[in-house]
């Protein structure tokens, strides 16, 4: 808990913070005397606490990082220093302390700052990331370049232990060494995974073999005996490396080309300053300290929850309790995916579960429960997820791979040349597809359709809501011809009633949910509540429509779209998808049948080519131009130059062009 002589309230939260007034960029906090470093730690922490309570996000990484954060700023020099933070989402402080404390409160808010380290936000945020385990590879660019340019700086790059479950990190550290004592990594181990206890002898062990005495005596060592021999030097090197492991831990990190340092208490300023100097000032490099961190730290409620309050809606900073509405209402599509598969499973020993370091995001932690010994969490590593997955599905299991839209793009090569080439009945369940509001571009799932539908042997569905969900479910289970897919927003479904048995879809049939006459639209996924919602308006317009939930965009139902296409005055494909998607297989099948030299008004809408950042889901949905009234001025445009309008009356081309601008 925060230890301070200014007014608390009785969970710990500073009421005043007259040390984090005085400072706005790192500057200013270099001004502090070391001694004050403690009390301006915990009035940070105190900001950060009372900024999440209003705008909800990313709360226990944050809170875990605030003295490593105040101790990275106060000894080097930022922003001339690079320092890349590993996802972001523990930025939090970093933001107060770079400039940004007056529009903290415009988190992952429309107009706002972004919940993740960003570029355009600040020269404080080198490198835009929101993705795990990139940190090291970046910052390995930095510090190259600055080492090829003759250029001063380091490239601090801050990465947790989780992320180290990436093949990419490995990846990067293995080539780390070019870049010398430019580079410095800081394992944020937050969850006791890797270290050894902690505490005094360790903390002086780590200033002892951080300092410029111990590394000076280490550096002449290692020039008299290359100057023997070069033999002699790489044995006695890897000797003192071996003997250094022993006592400290880091010998894998050694092996790999790095100067370990740690493990050491990140929660500690006195031992945290000191070991950050000595490293700042070394010759020797690449070097990596290890410091062990408590995700949560000064915030009881998190401190005693078993997530650490990881992501949090806003909540009440007295009592911990979240706002999280009113509940009762529609289940959220990830559980009732979850409690799908698990039901499935009761009666089907080859279903199993993968998920990457996601399982309540993507309700695998539900089938867990319930068939513990095949659900399996890979950790950040969605690569080697679906290639396992492979692995499982030709020796005859049904696994489902069920990954985040955004994330399952880390492992296309793997979706290309481990499942689809060879055919395999991998099934893939696709989270938070589409729009995701406050987490913004760099979690929405925006590109899955185009990047799917395009190989061959894929299929490809998405449900219009919770019941079609269980269908799709229940067919991917019993699919075994190829892999296949179905894709699902975020967040809770439609209120349909779910049904007791689900049913088994025809691969490549969709369905007719209302018969017009006049415009045809077609829908796939979520997006089907709007679209009998501009049904509805079209058809007081005097403009008989017909919906179509086509299902499947991939393999399409081409009988049921050449029958729209040809018995309607305009067609419209509606998606929550990039270009690419949909639309683009329609007027591909209609090109190729030759319905477009037969005058077709085809228009196509998808989610607009650009990366749309975070606002609230109704606020995006109408920037994208998805919405019910945006279906209905596509219509109008494209119905604008007939000769006989909306009940026999003529359009107005004015009217209907703003309209359309507005679109």
């Amino acid at each position: 808990m925060i230890e301070n002589d200014k007014t608390k309230t009785d969970t710990g939260v500073l009421e005043e913070t007259p040390l984090l007034d005085q400072v706005t960029y790192p500057e200013d906090l270099r001004k502090l005397k070391p001694d004050q470093l403690r009390q301006f730690c915990d009035e940070l922490r105190s900001e950060v606490i009372n900024t999440v309570s209003v705008t909800g996000g990313h709360l226990g990484a944050g809170l875990g990082v605030v003295e490593l954060t105040a101790a990275i700023h106060y000894v080097f020099n930022t922003p001339r220093d690079r320092l890349v933070w590993d996802v972001g989402h523990q930025c939090y402080p970093h933001k107060i302390i770079t400039g940004r404390r007056d529009r903290i409160r415009t988190l992952r808010k429309g107009g706002g700052l972004s919940g993740f380290t960003k570029r355009a936000e600040s020269d404080y945020d080198p490198f835009g990331a929101a993705h795990s385990s990139t940190s090291i590879s970046a910052a390995l660019g930095f510090a190259t370049a600055n080492k090829l340019a003759d250029q001063p700086g380091k490239a601090i790059a801050v990465i947790g232990d989780g992320a180290m479950s990436a093949g990419m990190a490995y990846e990067a550290m293995n080539n780390a060494e070019a870049a010398g004592n430019r580079l410095v990594v800081i394992l944020n181990d937050n969850d006791m995974s890797i270290a050894p206890p902690v505490g005094g002898l360790s903390g002086y062990l780590a200033r002892l073999i951080s300092s410029s005495e111990y590394l000076g005596l280490r550096s002449l060592a290692s020039k008299m005996t290359q100057k023997i021999s070069r033999r002699v030097h790489k044995g006695l090197s890897k000797a003192e490396s071996h003997t250094k492991g022993m006592v400290t831990g880091g010998t894998f990190f050694e092996e790999l080309g790095f100067y370990y340092v740690g493990p050491i208490d990140g929660h500690n300023l006195d031992h945290l300053i000191p070991v950050l100097e000595n490293v700042r000032d070394a010759e020797e490099g690449p070097i990596l300290i290890h410091v062990v961190t408590e995700k949560g730290k000064g915030y009881s409620f998190a401190e005693e929850s078993a997530d650490k309050y990881h992501g949090v809606a806003k909540f009440d900073v007295i009592t911990g309790k979240q706002d999280k509405g009113k509940g009762g209402g529609p289940p959220a599509y990830q559980n009732v995916f979850g409690e799908t598969l698990a039901k499935l499973a009761d009666n089907d020993p080859k279903i199993c579960a993968i998920t990457a370091a996601m399982p309540s995001g993507t309700g695998v932690d539900k089938f867990a429960k319930a068939h513990p010994d095949r659900a399996f969490d890979v950790g950040i590593a969605e690569q080697h997820g679906v290639t396992f997955a492979a692995g499982l599905a030709a020796q005859g299991m049904k696994p489902f791979a069920a990954i985040y839209s955004t994330f399952l793009q880390r492992a296309y090569d793997q979706v290309v040349h481990d499942v689809a080439i060879q055919n395999l009945p991998v099934r893939f369940a696709i989270d938070r597809a589409g729009l995701v509001g406050a987490d913004g571009c760099t979690h929405a799932g925006s590109f899955d359709i185009t990047y799917l539908a395009t190989l061959p042997n894929m299929v490809v569905m998405a449900p219009s809501d919770e019941a079609e969900l269980v269908h799709m479910t229940y067919t991917a289970a019993e699919y075994n011809d190829g892999p296949i897919a179905f894709r699902y927003p975020r967040g809770a479904g439609t209120g349909v009633p779910l049904p007791e048995v689900p049913e088994k879809l025809e691969i490549g049939k969709g369905r007719i949910v209302r018969e017009g006459k006049k415009v045809a639209i077609l829908s796939l996924g979520a997006r089907l509540t709007e679209a009998l919602k501009a049904a509805d308006t079209l058809d007081a317009k005097g403009l008989s429509t017909s919906v179509a939930d086509l299902r499947f965009a991939k393999p399409l139902d081409e009988e049921l779209i050449t029958k729209m296409l040809t018995s309607h005055d305009v067609c419209i494909t509606v998606e929550e998808a990039a270009v690419g998607g949909l639309g683009a297989h329609v007027l591909t099948m209609a090109s190729d049948a030759g319905l477009i030299d037969a005058g077709l008004k085809l228009r196509t809408m998808r989610l607009p080519d650009a990366f749309q950042d975070q606002d609230a889901p109704d606020k995006q949905y109408d920037e994208a131009g998805l919405n019910a009234e945006h279906m209905v001025e596509t219509v109008l445009k494209a119905l604008r130059h007939n000769s006989a309008g909306v009940d026999g009356a003529e359009l107005d081309d004015t009217a209907d062009d703003e309209a359309c601008a507005q679109a």
